[in-house]
């Protein structure tokens, strides 16, 4: 018998999102599960009732009943103590849960003999786990949506401007770390106008942030900053200290500052401190992501928008509701992923395998029994690395660019010799007229020889797409010899005739060919 997936409605004070949304019910419904939503779930994020019922969903008309009437809740916030009241042995939950920072909630949960799969606990560093990483999809919204309250709460324009009232400069945004949510407040605000920079004690992500468009500002200390899943680790005390003096130079430069630095299962570190926010120009914006762990900045206030010292510092916690359709979407489209996972044999019966890394991660309490820590996932190992070849022996280059050794001077005696005995007989023997054409055949063979077969073979599609076309002027030539005699006489015999059509014809194509290839490679460098 399927079992019954239930979506209440958000009890968390401020919270407009919703765990699924009628687009993805329609494939839950495929998987073979039957759907029941609470009344009122999707409002807050534009999602009616009357849309859930029309892709097969049930409209359930309280949290009691939907709660007694379903085997696996899909929920974005923690339950309250009201719902976890609500639940029932062997039930399943999906949700954020934080069991890091929320120990008696994981108690109440082993009492209920529950089963719970806290989307936060996913094992990040699992490639295949990416299409189910919900915090990844709301770290990107929450860095978008901080550059828009940013904005909002900025007096002038991001971008740089040039009016008939004067020019106005662009604003300076620093951004610290560099994780999903820095990078993609790094491309907005980069899309807005603004000069960016920002930080990151991972060095690896120096090329990320230069390629969206932004300038990253190295802390002067050497120490390696990755501490695996996504996240930074804790840095050295003498680390620390070049980081401040770093972000206190940021501090009296740029306009406006948007911090993002968690540290997992840790309250958030402190970058900006009160003495840095009081050397910030009056009129700037701080937008501390991390308002919900502490904060990043010290005057922070979680959840609510302050100004000290002639500076906003933003504190909102809820971010991503605030884009609550889209944030909706993309959390639904995460669960719908796991659930996947879970219903492998699409029979609407989930199975909680343990012995999968991604699923052994997630489940933080099991049928009862607290699982959480997982133990680190079985990561493939990394290749050896091949054993080096031995140096290939030197090899004397001949053509195409390649360096080689001088030719010995008995070899160069001896070739000079034969190719004067042969332009001897060549000129004792052949006829007056074979002797210009033979002229101009060796001079294009040198200059052909200097200009192609001796340049470098990177270079050979741009030169040779041009030289092609303009070489084609032998096509000149082909023209004269099927012409009649300059003073009407008889045409060429057949042979030469038929010779010249076809170097009229192979020259067509190497002209346009020419002319085609370098258009083409001119339009790689065009945006």
């Amino acid at each position: 018998m399927s079992q019954v997936i239930g979506v209440p409605r958000e009890t968390f004070a401020g919270e407009k999102r919703v765990a699924t949304v009628p687009e993805v019910v329609e494939k839950l419904v495929k998987l073979g599960f039957a759907v029941k939503v609470q009344s009122g779930a999707g409002d807050a994020a534009n999602f009616s009732d009357d849309a859930y019922r029309a892709v097969g969903a049930q409209v359930v008309g309280d949290a009691p009943a939907l709660w007694a009437g379903s085997d696996i809740v899909f929920k974005v916030r923690a339950p309250s103590a009201e719902e976890i009241a609500l639940m029932r042995e062997g039930q399943a939950l999906v949700s954020f849960i934080w069991p890091a920072q929320n120990p008696e909630l994981m108690q109440r949960f082993a009492a209920r003999k529950v089963t719970v799969l806290a989307m936060d606990a996913l094992p990040r560093m699992l490639s295949r786990a990416q299409k189910m990483d919900a915090l990844t999809s709301m770290a990107g919204i929450t860095g978008y949506r901080a550059v828009i309250e940013a904005a909002h709460a900025f007096g002038r324009f991001l971008t740089g401007q040039i009016t008939a009232a004067g020019k106005v400069p662009p604003a300076k945004v620093f951004i610290a770390g560099a994780g999903v949510a820095g990078l993609a407040a790094i491309g907005t605000a980069v899309g807005l106008g603004a000069i960016v920079r920002a930080n990151d004690t991972r060095a690896e992500v120096a090329d990320q942030v230069v390629s969206l468009g932004g300038e990253f500002v190295k802390v002067e200390y050497e120490e390696e900053g990755s501490g695996g899943g996504g996240y930074a680790k804790v840095m050295s005390e003498g680390f620390q200290n070049a980081q401040r003096e770093m972000y206190a130079k940021q501090a009296r430069e740029v306009d406006i500052i948007i911090t993002t630095a968690l540290i997992p299962g840790k309250p958030a570190p402190k970058l900006i401190t009160a003495d840095m926010v009081k050397s910030m120009k009056p009129g700037s914006v701080i937008v501390d992501l991390a308002g919900e762990q502490g904060g990043n900045c010290e005057l922070t206030e979680p959840g609510k928008l302050v100004v000290k010292h002639g500076v906003t510092i933003i504190g909102y916690t809820d971010l991503p509701s605030r884009l609550a359709r889209q944030s909706s979407t993309l959390y639904a489209s995460n669960l719908f992923r796991l659930t996947e996972e879970l219903c492998k044999t699409k029979d609407g019966v989930i199975n909680v395998n343990m012995e999968d890394d991604a699923i052994r991660g997630l489940t933080v309490v099991r049928d009862g029994s607290i699982t959480w820590p997982a133990p680190a996932p079985k990561l493939p190992a990394p290749a050896a690395k091949p054993a080096a070849k031995p140096a290939a022996p030197a090899v004397k280059g001949h053509g195409h660019g390649a360096g080689g050794e001088p030719m010995s001077a008995g070899a160069l005696s001896a070739m000079f010799a034969v190719a004067a005995a042969v332009f001897w007989a060549i000129g004792a023997y052949a006829p007056t007229a074979f002797i210009g054409h033979f002229t101009v055949f060796v001079l294009a063979c040198f200059v052909g020889y200097m200009v192609v077969w001796n340049v470098t073979p990177a270079l050979h599609t741009p030169l040779m797409s041009v030289t092609n076309a303009i070489s084609s002027i032998i096509a000149i030539g082909a023209l004269v010899q099927i012409s009649p005699g300059s003073a009407g006489g008889a045409r060429p015999d057949e042979l030469i005739k038929w010779v010249a059509v076809v170097a009229i014809a192979l020259t067509c194509v190497n002209m346009i060919g020419g002319f085609a290839v370098t258009r083409r490679m001119l339009a790689m460098f065009r945006k």
